[in-house]
């Protein structure tokens, strides 16, 4: 069972090119964030034609997460983050597929930093750990997929120099995921490569960050230990990031017997 998870960074607008990855490499599930789309502006038709069961919570210009399925339909198990009714951001989204619990998510950027936004980011980290907490005590297998916009330690960014002030590699975002980890739950990619670096995932459109690998591991796949104890591979299909009109993301994956 291959489960990817990608940061599309506007549905429509890279429709073409998922549709392509879709067909080529034939994930079984996969996790989407930033749609920045409305539920109405999700193509529906086209996921369908290629093959795949959708379920999906768009947000006009911003947010957005989905998952898709290539086999079984997903089983909506849970829509919005919990913790606070007043928070009405698309970025989390929860479903059964196949007998495994797969979670898509796309926590806060947080910048700028400090401000509202980052201290919006601690909260909803908060608010995942408290409820990843509770998937663990289920003892089903478990996948939280996204982007976490958090680069976890300084092996995970091809140079931090320039990044020293950014929320994804702030103390409080890396402690926030560190205690995610101690719940737990397996980072696969660190699973699978875990001499450094590992493989990036996403590269800015700057600076001409993906001509120079200047790249950073921002996507991660958590297991619950019964997922875990089934990892057969991981990777990162890295070369859909240097296509025409790409996503500034690549589709990251696992695998699980």
């Amino acid at each position: 069972m291959r489960i990817a998870t990608f940061n599309i960074n506007g549905i429509n607008t890279r429709l073409a090119n998922l549709l392509a990855w879709l067909e080529e490499a034939k994930p079984d599930v996969v996790c989407l964030q930033e749609l920045k789309a409305t539920d109405a502006q999700f193509p529906a038709k086209a996921i369908e034609a290629a093959g795949y069961h959708a379920i999906w919570q768009g947000e006009h210009r911003w947010n957005g997460v989905a998952i898709l399925s290539r086999d079984a339909e997903p089983v909506l198990t849970r829509r919005g983050l919990p913790g606070d009714a007043k928070d009405v951001q698309s970025r989390y989204l929860e479903a059964a597929v196949d007998g495994v619990l797969i979670a898509s998510l796309y926590l806060p950027n947080g910048n700028p930093q400090p401000g509202p936004k980052f201290d919006y980011k601690l909260a909803w980290m908060e608010r995942l750990n408290a409820h990843a907490a509770g998937l663990l005590e289920t003892g089903a297998p478990v996948v939280l997929a996204g982007d976490y916009n958090v680069v976890p330690t300084e092996a995970d960014i091809y140079n931090s120099r320039s990044w020293k002030k950014d929320a994804l590699l702030q103390p409080e975002s890396r402690a926030a995921f560190a205690r995610l980890l101690e719940q737990g739950w397996t980072d696969a990619l660190r699973e699978r490569y875990p001499a450094d670096p590992p493989p990036w995932t996403f590269w800015q459109y700057f600076r001409q960050a993906w001509e120079r690998d200047a790249g950073l591991r921002i996507d991660h796949l958590l297991l619950s230990p019964a997922a875990a104890e089934r990892l057969t591979d991981a990777g990162v299909d890295r070369e859909v990031r240097g296509r025409e009109r790409a996503s500034d993301h690549a589709p990251t994956w696992i695998e699980l017997d």
